[in-house]
């Protein structure tokens, strides 16, 4: 399919593009009537009663089949994010953290709601300035990937603080089938198997990481084999049994504590019982005039705001999607939004200019940089002042119900397989998120991320929730470490600005841009013309590997129009009907 796509876009990516001839107008886009969805080469998966679209087809099925049990959105992205733990080890998890905006539709008199719980890593209270470094004094890798690297795990946190506001169905009900793909296993796929018999090198210092990802003899689990994890099995129904309490205190935390203390980590029983998610307001702001809520900091939903803002205030459908100019001013754009993503940091010593930074008064002043004829650079970039204006390896998941109520959830492990590392006797795969902070490093660039007690861990995550008629119209996420921006930005210009449904607008090819004397980088599917014309502009170009895994449900009426992006096998949009 990727194969496909590459050859048929190919010949497509140059300003012309947008001349083809409609076929019949699927539906309408944006209120107003100006906007409207043609057939494209990919159609989205079109369900009723609810929708979940997730990385695992097996992980949606367990998510939809509890919108059929009469549960709402946030009970599915409950089970949804309990049974990735189990099915997509690599990126689901109990042990590491995330990001997640929740809209709740009015119900028997009361409002609307939009939140967003912001349940990432935190540095433990024992986290000293050198936990992390080499002799060198420069962050040691080797470290990052051991027990000192581990974050104070949050996904248990927030999405028992998620049930707890939201929850329709009883919470054991919705990690039983997590429970029981964990005590009697999972076939294989291709794709995971291959996937866990790759940490074979990774996790070789760690005998609890053998024993759960390894048979007894060292060999690796072959695709359509069962794969059966009891010791997680055990730990998920403690969870199920006793809620937030069964993972961050009692047998759980103690195992948890006892393997950092002997791993050289530092996070122990008290950090963990202390551990809370962060409950506030969305960053609201718009595109085209299409309200979006983005996650506020240590997320990165300013970053897009940022970004949005900025194209907003130049003519991208003219452009027409691949030309130079639409590349050569998205990579602009990012270039400016990473310039400025140094002050985005997290408490209790950093306060971001979340405001400023999502602020239309902000983005005019920073648009006012990009030049048609020429490109942006680390010497002609220079610093943003937003405070005039105060006032690799993730899943991310979308769930929408029947009422109209949303979850748009990005978690992860920070790398892939986070750690590499497992708590003894508990199945749990430890993230290694600690290593995102800045160790080794001062100065203006990394005041915002430095390593102290306490720290709130940072995130290019952004999951995301876009409004028509003040109902949700797109949720949306991504994986991809430092790529999740610019798919972000371009997965919202791909349906309002170039009008493409929800699963074309995933699969066409994505740039990357992330700092003013970095390259452009482009996916397979691009025309090669375009690469001369850019460097023209004064662009350095190069070829990428895929660039994020967008899963999407856009809402039309009574229709949710699923989108699971091909990028990574075994993605799935699953109706309730």
């Amino acid at each position: 399919m990727r194969i496909a796509l590459i050859l048929a876009l190919a010949s497509l990516a140059t300003p012309a593009f947008a001349q083809e001839a409609p076929e019949a107008p699927a539906t309408q886009r944006v209120s107003g009537g100006d906007i409207v969805a043609y057939d494209q080469i990919h159609k989205p998966v079109i369900g009723r009663g609810g929708m979940v679209v997730s990385q695992n087809r097996i992980a949606a099925d367990i998510g939809a089949a509890i919108l059929r049990k009469g549960g709402n959105a946030v009970d599915a992205a409950v089970a949804t994010a309990f049974a990735l733990a189990v099915t997509l080890p690599r990126a689901g998890n109990v042990g590491g953290g995330g990001y997640m905006l929740i809209h709740m539709a009015p119900k028997d008199g009361k409002p609307a709601q939009t939140i967003a719980i912001d349940y990432y890593g935190q540095a433990s209270r024992n986290t000293t300035p050198d936990l992390l470094l080499g002799a060198n004094g420069k962050f040691d890798a080797a470290k990052g990937y051991s027990m000192k690297g581990v974050a104070i795990p949050g996904t248990v946190a927030g999405l028992w603080e998620a049930h707890k506001r939201f929850g329709a169905l009883p919470w054991g009900t919705l990690i039983a089938p997590a429970i029981a793909m964990a005590r009697d296993g999972v076939i294989l796929s291709d794709d995971e198997a291959q996937a866990n018999a790759d940490q074979k090198k990774a996790m070789h210092d760690d005998a609890a990481a053998l024993a759960v990802f390894f048979k007894p003899d060292g060999s690796a689990y072959a695709p359509g084999e069962r794969w059966k994890q009891p010791e997680l099995a055990a730990t998920l129904q403690l969870i199920a049994a006793k809620g937030r309490d069964g993972f961050y205190t009692g047998a759980i935390a103690r195992k948890i504590a006892a393997g950092m203390k002997a791993g050289g980590g530092v996070i122990d029983e008290q950090d963990l019982a202390a551990y809370q998610p962060v409950i506030s307001e969305p960053i609201w702001s718009s595109y085209r005039g299409m309200p979006i809520a983005y996650m506020p900091p240590t997320a990165s939903g300013v970053s897009v705001a940022e970004a949005m803002n900025i194209l907003e205030r130049f003519p991208v459908r003219e452009q027409r999607w691949g030309s130079v100019a639409n590349l050569h001013l998205l990579a602009e754009t990012l270039k400016i939004v990473w310039a400025d993503r140094k002050l985005i940091g997290g408490g209790p010593d950093w306060r971001t200019p979340a405001k400023g930074l999502a602020s239309k008064e902000y983005a005019a002043e920073r648009a006012k940089l990009i030049q048609a004829a020429s490109s942006l650079d680390a010497k002609t970039l220079p610093d943003g002042n937003p405070y005039p204006w105060e006032s690799k390896d993730t899943t991310h998941f979308s769930v929408v119900d029947a009422a109209g109520n949303a979850v748009s959830n990005t978690y992860t492990l920070s790398a892939s397989y986070g750690a590499h590392v497992v708590a003894p006797g508990t199945g749990i795969l430890l993230n290694n998120s600690l290593g995102n902070l800045a160790w080794g490093r001062s100065g203006p660039d990394s005041k915002a991320t430095q390593p102290v007690p306490g720290k709130r861990v940072g995130s290019t995550i952004t999951p995301m929730i876009v409004f028509k008629d003040d109902k949700p119209w797109l949720v949306t996420g991504t994986p991809g470490g430092g790529y999740i921006i610019a798919t972000m930005v371009q997965m919202l210009s791909n349906v309002i600005d170039h009008r493409l449904n929800v699963a074309e607008a995933a699969e066409r090819p994505r740039i990357n841009q992330s700092g003013g004397d970095g390259p452009i980088e482009l996916e397979e599917g691009f025309s090669p013309d375009i690469i001369p014309l850019l460097e023209a502009k004064g662009h350095k170009v190069r070829s990428s590997n895929t660039m994020g895994s967008v899963q999407s449900i856009m809402v039309e009426g009574d229709k949710f129009l699923g989108s699971a992006d091909t990028r990574r096998p075994d993605a799935a949009a699953v109706g309730a009907k």
